[in-house]
């Protein structure tokens, strides 16, 4: 992978995330450029969230961005690429989630999946109080801790998509991520300070991302299927 190891390594990365996505977009059954307006609203939304969260962190050295994998344009401490990942990221993870409601409908309510988030809600909350200290964990983890709450407001076929949809895309988060991270590369894109994680990793993945990507997902899909409805 030397050959791509250069300013515009995290570029082609969302290249890559973004581009069979956007090409699918305008396929005649799924129609997924129709829903645009209330994807990038909820995209929005979400990243009111998400982005004072990441210029505060970057500012305090908590995470941050290797320069030889981007290019020299910032705005608030946040490389472009940054801006876009909130973007192209949640686009391409949306459109999973339309994807497999058109092949894989849910015809039936699950149960198990509130009593499911509940539990998850519920060590999330604790992990975060006993590592208090570590601002990365203790945020991250309180933050989607909180949030899981929102989903009981949704059907349960509704918060069972939603959390198939981060199940699947677990799978391109993994290797892009892993790109992100330096698990495939000589060189992380994006490092960051263990004094703030529990310092366990998949890969070179913090556990705590998985967290990240649950929150930022089932966030964004939350006001996306409200907007929807409203529609």
């Amino acid at each position: 992978m030397g050959f791509l190891e250069n300013k515009f390594f995290y570029l082609i990365l969302l290249a890559i995330t973004l581009s069979y996505p956007l090409l699918q977009s305008f396929e005649g059954k799924l129609k997924y450029y129709t829903k645009w307006r209330g994807l990038f609203k909820a995209i929005f939304l979400m990243m009111c969230l998400f982005i004072p969260w990441d210029i505060y962190f970057t500012a305090k050295g908590i995470w941050g961005f290797n320069p030889n994998f981007i290019i020299d344009v910032k705005f608030l401490y946040l490389p472009l690429e940054e801006w876009l990942f909130f973007i192209i990221v949640p686009y391409a993870c949306v459109f999973i989630y339309e994807v497999l409601n058109y092949f894989f409908p849910v015809n039936k309510e699950y149960n198990f999946i509130n009593k499911l988030l509940f539990i998850k809600s519920l060590l999330l909350l604790c992990i975060a109080f006993i590592f208090h200290d570590k601002l990365y964990t203790s945020i991250c983890f309180s933050l989607a801790s909180i949030f899981i709450y929102f989903l009981y407001t949704l059907s349960l076929k509704t918060s069972f998509k939603i959390y198939r949809a981060y199940l699947v895309s677990l799978i391109p988060f993994i290797m892009i991520n892993g790109f992100l991270t330096g698990s495939f590369n000589s060189e992380p894109v994006v490092w960051y300070n263990d004094i703030h994680n529990l310092g366990i990793r998949f890969l070179n993945i913090p556990i705590e991302d998985f967290i990240y990507s649950f929150l930022m997902i089932s966030m964004t899909l939350f006001f996306y299927t409200k907007s929807l409805k409203r529609n």
